[in-house]
């Protein structure tokens, strides 16, 4: 479970069995655990909310969604070493 990157007490990462899922990270205080939230990123360069999964509040995840946006490139990166794809596949 490689740990990306922390903003404002929160971690954000990924699991390292995704199944094949278009990519995405997961977002939690503390240890990372089933119900963090979900957040895909998009061909276009953004990012949506798949589940708030840690009642994370409106304000603190809609920061959290421009710090991802703005990561865009290095979590793309990041996400084809540790998952080995040469192509990222998106949710839309």
């Amino acid at each position: 479970m490689p740990s990306l990157f922390q903003v404002g007490g929160y971690t954000v990462f990924f699991w390292s069995n995704e199944n094949n899922e278009p990519i995405h990270v997961h977002i939690g205080k503390g240890k990372p655990n089933a119900n963090a939230t979900k957040i895909w990123l998009t061909a276009s360069g953004g990012c949506i909310v798949a589940s708030n999964g840690s009642k994370i509040p409106q304000n603190e995840l809609n920061e959290l969604l421009e710090v991802i946006a703005a990561q865009y490139f290095m979590i793309c990166t990041e996400w084809k070493g540790h998952f080995r794809e040469e192509n990222i596949r998106f949710y839309c």
